[in-house]
C-alpha cells in the first residue's frame, strides 16, 4: 500500500534542499503519493514564495501592475530549475499567473501558485506525474471543504495512475463554481492528510525541518527532547496550545481512518521522527511507549479573562449560559471557564479595547454581577499526557515547580478526561513557567 509524503517550505526552498526530498522519495518504493509546500526561506532574513504572491497581489491593488515584484518570484524558480539542471520551461505557467494576476485574479488563486509551481518543478525532476489539487480537493461553494466529494474525487484520480508516482500541490482546491480557495496558512498538511485518507495509506510521512514534535518550544528551553509517540489527542491538544509543527485540522481526516502520522526531518532523514497514532489503539495497547507522566508542554501568550462574582449564582439558573451568549454575540471563542460557586471566569485571547468594552457593558446588563474584573496580559500553558491519569501527585508537581520558580497561578484547570492540565500565568512569567515546567518533567526521559 501506498504512503503520502508532504514536504513543507523549508524542505522545497532551493534547489539543494529539493535534491534531498527527491533522495527521500526515491529511496523509499511505498512514496507513490507527493504533497508539496511553495519554496520557503533559504535563510532567516529571505523571503517565502508565498508571502512574495500576497505582496504581488497587494501591489497590484495598490498601483495597478507588480511587474517588479512577481520578477522576484520569476527568478527564484530560475534559480531552482537552474540549480536543478531540469530541462523543464516554466515560463508558460509563469506568463498565465501574471496574466492572471493582471486580469484581476482573487487572493486566493495567487496564494496557491507557489504550491502549483513548486510541484510542477518536483514532478518533472523525480518523472511523476503532476495532479493539480483543483480537480480533487473540492469545496462548496460557500467556501466549506467537501469531504465527501473530494474523497471520491482522490480516490478515483489515484487509482485511474495506477500506481504511478503522482506529486500534488498542497494548501488550495476549487469551490463547484470554478473559484481556487485555499485552506488556512500551513494547510499544506491538510492536504496531506486528505490525500493520506482518500488512499487509506499505511502512514502520512510529513517531512519538515525538525527532528519531531518536541517536548517543549525550543526557543525557551535548549535542546529540548523529541517525543518519539504521542497520541492524536495529545496532537490536538499540543497543536491547539501552541505547537506548530502539524496544522491542528491535518489531524482530523488521518484520525478517522486511524492513519499513523509520522513527522520526520528533511534534513535530517535517520533521526527517527515522532509517530503520532490513533489514542483508541493506544489504550488498545496496539502500541508501546515509555510510561511518561506527560508528553509535552505548550502554550500561548496574549489571553484576557474576565472575572465575575455574584452572591447565589450557582442558584440563578442560565447565568453561565447569558454570559456566554454575550461572547457569541461578539463571535468571541471561549477558551477556558473555571468557575465556583459564586464565582466565575471567561478566557479568551485578546481582542480590541473597544470591543471587550461593549462585552464587558452587555454582561452587566444582562447578568448583573456583584464584581467583574478584566485581567489582561495572561499566557495559557496545557501540561499533557495520558500517564497523568495514573501519576498520583501530578499537579502537585506542576504547582511545586512553578512555586521554587517564583511564577504565580493565576488559574489552574485539570479536564476531566485527565490528560491535561491547563495553567494561566501572566505573559511576563510565560518563558520562565515553560523552562520550569520542563525542568520537573525531564528527568522522566
Amino acid at each position: 500500500m501506498a504512503k503520502v509524503l508532504k514536504f513543507g517550505g523549508t524542505s522545497m526552498a532551493n534547489a539543494d534542499s529539493i535534491r534531498k526530498v527527491c533522495d527521500i522519495i526515491r529511496a523509499d518504493k511505498a512514496a507513490r503519493i507527493i504533497v508539496v509546500s511553495a519554496p520557503g526561506k533559504r535563510e532567516s532574513k529571505d523571503i517565502k514564495v508565498t508571502d512574495l504572491l500576497y505582496e504581488c497581489y497587494r501591489t497590484r491593488r495598490e498601483k495597478g501592475e507588480a511587474r517588479e515584484c512577481f520578477s522576484k518570484i520569476v527568478e527564484r524558480f530560475k534559480e531552482i530549475i537552474s540549480g536543478l539542471g531540469l530541462d523543464f520551461n516554466i515560463k508558460p505557467y509563469l506568463d498565465q499567473i501574471y496574466y492572471d494576476l493582471e486580469g484581476g485574479a482573487g487572493i486566493d488563486y495567487m496564494a496557491s501558485r507557489g504550491e502549483y509551481l513548486s510541484a510542477l518543478v518536483a514532478a518533472a525532476y523525480l518523472g511523476y506525474e503532476f495532479v493539480d489539487a483543483k480537480e480533487i480537493i473540492k469545496f462548496d461553494s460557500n467556501g466549506m471543504f467537501n469531504a465527501e466529494l473530494t474523497n471520491e474525487l482522490c480516490a478515483a484520480e489515484l487509482l485511474r495512475q495506477g500506481g504511478r508516482g503522482v506529486v500534488v500541490p498542497g494548501f488550495y482546491g476549487q469551490t463547484l463554481d470554478g473559484r481556487i480557495k485555499t485552506f488556512s496558512r500551513g494547510g499544506s498538511d491538510v492536504t496531506g492528510a486528505i490525500l493520506a485518507r482518500a488512499v487509506n495509506a499505511t502512514v502520512y510521512e510529513n517531512w519538515t525541518d525538525v527532528d519531531g514534535f518536541m517536548t517543549c518550544d525550543p526557543r525557551i528551553v535548549k535542546n529540548p527532547s523529541v517525543i518519539k509517540m504521542l497520541t492524536y489527542r495529545e496532537l490536538r491538544e499540543l497543536s491547539y496550545m501552541g505547537a506548530n509543527v502539524l496544522h491542528p485540522e491535518s489531524i482530523f481526516p488521518v484520525r478517522a481512518a486511524d492513519i499513523p502520522i509520522r513527522i520526520k526531518n528533511t534534513f535530517n532523514p535517520q533521526a527517527e521522527g515522532t509517530e503520532i497514532v490513533s489514542t483508541v489503539g493506544f489504550f488498545k495497547g496496539e502500541y508501546t511507549r515509555e510510561d511518561n507522566t506527560i508528553t509535552g508542554i505548550a502554550g500561548k501568550k496574549n489571553f484576557l479573562a474576565i472575572y465575575l462574582e455574584k452572591q447565589m449564582m450557582n442558584n440563578e439558573c442560565g447565568f453561565a449560559r447569558k454570559v456566554l451568549s454575550v461572547l457569541e454575540d461578539y463571535k468571541v471563542n471561549l477558551e477556558h471557564m473555571p468557575s465556583g460557586i459564586d464565582t466565575m471566569t471567561v478566557i479568551f485571547e485578546a481582542i480590541d479595547d473597544n470591543t471587550i468594552n461593549h462585552i464587558m457593558e452587555d454582561i452587566r446588563i444582562t447578568c448583573s454581577p456583584d464584581r467583574m474584573e478584566l485581567v489582561r496580559n495572561l499566557s495559557l500553558i496545557a501540561v499533557v499526557g495520558h500517564g497523568m491519569s495514573r501519576k498520583i501527585g501530578t499537579a502537585m508537581r506542576v504547582c511545586r515547580s512553578l512555586f521554587n520558580a517564583g511564577v504565580n497561578i493565576r488559574m489552574i484547570d485539570q479536564g476531566s478526561s485527565e490528560y491535561n492540565i491547563i495553567i494561566a500565568v501572566e505573559d511576563e512569567d510565560y518563558e520562565k513557567a515553560i523552562s520550569a515546567l520542563y525542568g520537573e518533567f525531564s528527568e522522566q526521559r
